[in-house]
């Protein structure tokens, strides 16, 4: 089970993390999780080049380590970077000392692959795998990271839903300052293919633009 917006108890567990970015401008920050990957990513990063978007891509150490030319592609086209763990791990099921391990090791395969000149210059964003960290998992991370979760979950991932269902959970839930979550993953990509270019048209036509985090 998951909720498209957030309950209460996960935003007061995770209090100082972001949720969404404040602001009364019309500006959505559109994520990926799960990346990079060759059968989806170039495909997001040519659907975002075509109606001018940027997006945050939390990535999956492991992948960057296989597809380091698509984690390239994504810095080549301006887009911001983000640690999802190296072997995407569940935190509530992970022993602390292996989580931090585990993004660690996905931090260095993030800096190693930056071909960015201003690297140490990076903003440090993670998010956690499934949102889920053990509290002293959290406390460690929040002072080393901007920890990002979101205001809208796609639900692209879910393959019960209907194309029509998913982009309806986006449309109607995404607002000024709204952090969407998108995947750029094999198991999204009949929602996401479908969703991702009309969301992208009808809120560029209300005037919204799409940043970076």
């Amino acid at each position: 089970m998951y909720s498209v917006r957030p309950n209460w108890l996960m935003r007061k567990f995770y209090s100082s993390a972001i949720w969404r970015v404040p602001t009364k401008e019309k500006k959505i920050f559109l994520t990926f999780d799960d990346g990079p990957i060759p059968e989806i990513t170039p495909w997001v990063l040519s659907t975002l080049k075509e109606y001018k978007a940027k997006a945050t891509f939390f990535c999956v150490g492991a992948n960057i380590e296989k597809y380091p030319e698509i984690f390239r592609q994504i810095i080549s086209e301006e887009h911001s970077i983000g640690n999802h763990t190296c072997n995407h791990l569940n935190g509530w099921k992970t022993k602390t000392k292996e989580y931090l391990k585990n993004v660690e090791k996905c931090e260095k395969s993030l800096q190693f692959n930056n071909s960015r000149q201003e690297t140490g210059n990076r903003k440090l964003l993670f998010r956690p795998p499934y949102g889920k960290m053990k509290r002293s998992q959290f406390s460690i991370l929040n002072s080393q990271f901007s920890i990002i979760m979101w205001d809208v979950l796609s639900g692209d991932f879910d393959q019960t839903i209907s194309e029509e269902k998913c982009l309806k959970n986006v449309l109607t839930k995404t607002r000024a300052g709204s952090i969407v979550v998108f995947h750029d993953s094999l198991k999204a990509k009949k929602n996401l293919f479908f969703v991702l270019p009309k969301m992208l048209s009808e809120l560029n036509d209300k005037g919204h633009s799409f940043e970076t985090l």
